[in-house]
């Protein structure tokens, strides 16, 4: 409800939407939910976009803690304090959330046909292989590569087209690296 009350003109039904949307990273499981929501092809096309982009954001923002070069905890800058006064810790998800959203996204974006939400989940895989691939995502290759083998049958073009896709948002994070660096990629380049 919070994400279709966000498109509301009126801003006393469209504020405390957002506000509830922007404490969705500090609830237990949303990153699910917002998944589902996004896949799910009976809703408003706006809801299920709005959803992948908080999807999106809430991996970028609490997959890991955020660290400076230095390697130092970067600050919440939301300014935002418990009723103590102490800062409030930035949110991070819960392993389970990581484990159900990786086993998930995947097959999700492979069967997305609309760009912009397509677009959306696969910068969301981009977000999470930076931290997770290959340690945490051992079969994020795998299953990329099996969709791309489909590329002789036509019924699955949609499937390849997705998977190359996200293949290249995989191999963004090499494309400078020399070929030492490359690490689980050179199984595929070679």
């Amino acid at each position: 409800v919070a994400l279709q009350q966000s498109f509301s003109p009126d801003a006393s039904v469209r504020d405390p939407a957002e506000a509830s949307i922007k404490q969705l990273k500090f609830v237990a499981g949303a990153t699910q939910m917002l998944l589902a929501i996004t896949e799910e092809k009976q809703v408003q096309y706006e809801v299920r976009q709005a959803a992948a982009i908080q999807l999106k954001n809430i991996c970028r923002e609490c997959w890991v803690e955020r660290m400076s070069y230095l390697g130092i905890p970067l600050p919440d800058y939301s300014h935002s304090t418990n009723p103590d006064g102490t800062p409030v810790k930035p949110a991070l998800l819960s392993e389970d959330d990581k484990v159900a959203v990786r086993a998930r996204l995947i097959e999700c974006l492979l069967a997305e046909p609309d760009k912009s939400i397509r677009d959306l989940m696969a910068e969301t895989v981009h977000c999470i292989a930076i931290h997770d691939f290959p340690e945490h995502w051992p079969d994020l290759l795998p299953v990329l590569l099996q969709a791309i083998g489909l590329n002789a049958d036509p019924s699955q073009g949609l499937r390849v087209h997705n998977a190359l896709l996200a293949m290249r948002k995989v191999c963004k994070r090499y494309e400078y690296k020399s070929r030492e660096q490359r690490g689980p990629l050179n199984q595929i380049v070679v």
